[in-house]
């Protein structure tokens, strides 16, 4: 037989649900109230009723010692059973419903009681302050008992003090009064306990529908695994309420646009600006996974909309994916311009065989520094008008990749850059941009060309990259610079809209400007100016170029060679 399982302990303690606790609590609350509202109004309830007693005590005291038979009994019999005294006392105080009227003299013997053996006896209270003139009003507890006490002074008709009256209502009526009171009070407070049991039952429903009658210790963990995942994770969140102010934002998202907890109960226009950010997140701009530039990063960004009226923005960061789009780019139009290359170097070959084979060798060898000269001089015109190696390495690249395209490239003889610059890097993003931005805007077009200008004037850049396409027409030349516009087909690694809007960025980060206008003859010209751009002293006057308009970096190759092989 298998042992019996050992009994479970019994737990004692509150329930685990959120329903049965809030109720427990609140029901618990509202006792707590009852008992606390009836015990304050219970003790100056109290206070008032002893009040009560000893003033009518004390109006009855006044009452009998303003009678004259009383005052004249006093002076003129002794104290005795039947005597007038006594008989006047017992009147009044069956008229009065007092528990007792005590009339005495000077010497503190009773002339009157309800008691017949007390009459003659001294009193069991000191009566000293009422034989002195005052008037009293006590609880005190005497041979009938406790009692509420009024005492005053008795007058003769000559307003001397002969003795005092004192009269006494017994405590006990006036607990009666108040045991009395205490049914009606706890009636009040029992309906008051129920209101607050059936409120605390509505209050603990609501609770459990909006928090799924989880326990407090599961919404504790809940809490805790939520901040530990917006804060862990490599997306950015942020959270708006209703009202369009920023209610939640995890460390990702603040990384991402720049900002900090003071952005928290702000709104995204207070705390980001003006901007295509800003749009996305207000939902003025809707749609999936948008594309936005914050500072040099490139956001993806999704809005949805929360039940209560707010909304949920995640932003994803694609500025790693954006640069390894367009070097995937760069290295496709390489392999091409290699692909071209190796195709034209073939065909050279095939020439210089056949020199040699017809044994031509002064002819081979012009052929042969023809060949090379041409390289040769490429590189060497750039790098006389371009000083910064990463700038002259791009464009040696770029011609190679506008010759495939049949694109002419041509750097303008008014182009001088010292290698003094403050931000190679991002000088070469803006130019990369716009040459690429020139040479798709040309493709396919005849008489294609391509002119980069790059010119410093003291501190500051000017660039202009023009072309000969169809130009950009008047009424889009703001929208160009919109992140996420383009008129173009998205490459197979993403979305267009980036570059232009990267170079604008760019530009104005270093207080200059990005526009694009009319070039001369039709196509485009975008200028992009940099102040502070070159660092140290001032550059050296450019060095004198020919009477041509611009070099050729890149030409057209002739029909013949590209029909060769």
């Amino acid at each position: 037989m298998s042992p019996t399982p050992p009994a479970r302990r019994l737990r004692l303690g509150l329930p685990r649900r959120v329903f049965s606790q809030v109720l427990l609590m609140q029901v618990a609350i509202a006792a707590g109230v009852a008992v606390l509202a009836t015990g304050l109004f219970l003790a100056p309830l109290s206070r008032q009723l002893d009040e009560e007693a000893m003033r009518r005590a004390l109006a009855i005291a006044e009452t009998t010692a303003q009678d004259p038979l009383i005052a004249e009994g006093l002076r003129t019999t002794p104290p005795t059973r039947n005597g007038p005294v006594q008989r006047e006392a017992e009147r009044i105080r069956r008229a009065t419903g007092a528990e007792y009227i005590v009339v005495l003299g000077m010497n503190k013997v009773r002339w009157s009681h309800p008691t017949l053996s007390e009459i003659g006896r001294p009193v069991s209270t000191d009566p000293h302050d009422a034989l002195a003139g005052k008037e009293v009003m006590e609880i005190d507890k005497g041979t009938l008992g406790r009692s509420a006490r009024g005492k005053v002074p008795l007058y003769d008709s000559g307003h001397h003090i002969v003795g005092a009256v004192s009269v006494g209502i017994a405590y006990d009526s006036v607990r009666a009064r108040l045991t009395g009171a205490i049914p009606g009070l706890l009636a009040y407070a029992g309906g008051a306990l129920a209101v607050g049991a059936l409120a605390a039952w509505l209050i603990s429903r609501r609770v459990q529908r909006q928090t799924r009658d989880l326990a407090f210790s599961d919404i504790s963990a809940l809490l805790a695994e939520r901040e530990a995942m917006l804060h862990g994770i490599r997306e950015g969140v942020v959270a708006l309420d209703r009202g369009g102010r920023i209610r939640l934002l995890n460390d990702e998202a603040g990384r991402l646009l720049g900002i900090g907890d003071e952005a928290v109960g702000r709104t995204p226009d207070e705390a980001l600006g003006e901007g295509r950010t800003t749009d996305v997140l207000t939902g003025r701009v809707t749609g999936t996974d948008l594309l936005t530039v914050r500072g040099r990063r490139v956001l993806v960004a999704n809005r949805m909309p929360t039940d209560d009226g707010g909304a949920v923005a995640t932003l994803r960061d694609r500025t790693e994916l954006e640069q390894l789009g367009r070097e995937l780019d760069s290295t496709r139009g390489l392999i091409d311009a290699l692909r071209a290359q190796d195709h034209e170097h073939a065909n050279r070959m095939h020439t210089l065989l056949g020199l040699l084979e017809l044994e031509m060798y002064d002819d081979a060898v012009e052929f042969v520094g023809e060949v090379v000269g041409d390289h040769r001089v490429t590189a060497e015109q750039v790098t006389e008008k371009v000083r910064d190696p990463l700038l002259a390495a791009l464009l040696v690249g770029k011609a190679t990749v506008a010759a495939e395209r049949a694109v002419a490239l041509w750097v303008s003889e008014r182009t001088w850059l010292p290698d003094r610059l403050v931000d190679p890097r991002g000088l070469v993003t803006i130019v990369g941009n716009l040459v690429d931005n020139a040479l798709d805007a040309v493709a396919g077009t005849p008489h294609a060309r391509v002119e980069v200008e790059l010119s410093a004037r003291g501190r500051t850049v000017l660039l202009r990259v023009r072309d000969t396409g169809p130009g950009v027409p008047a009424d889009q030349r703001e929208l160009v610079f919109t992140e996420g516009w383009s008129t173009k087909r998205p490459p197979a690694h993403g979305k267009r809209g980036i570059g232009l809007s990267l170079v604008r960025r760019l530009a104005e980060r270093q207080g200059g400007s990005a526009v694009v206008g009319a070039a001369d003859g039709g196509g485009a010209e975008f200028t992009v100016v940099l102040p502070e751009a070159l660092d140290g002293p001032e550059p050296a006057p450019a060095p004198t170029g020919s009477a041509r308009p611009g070099t050729a970096l890149a030409d057209v190759p002739a029909a013949t060679e590209e029909g060769a092989g």
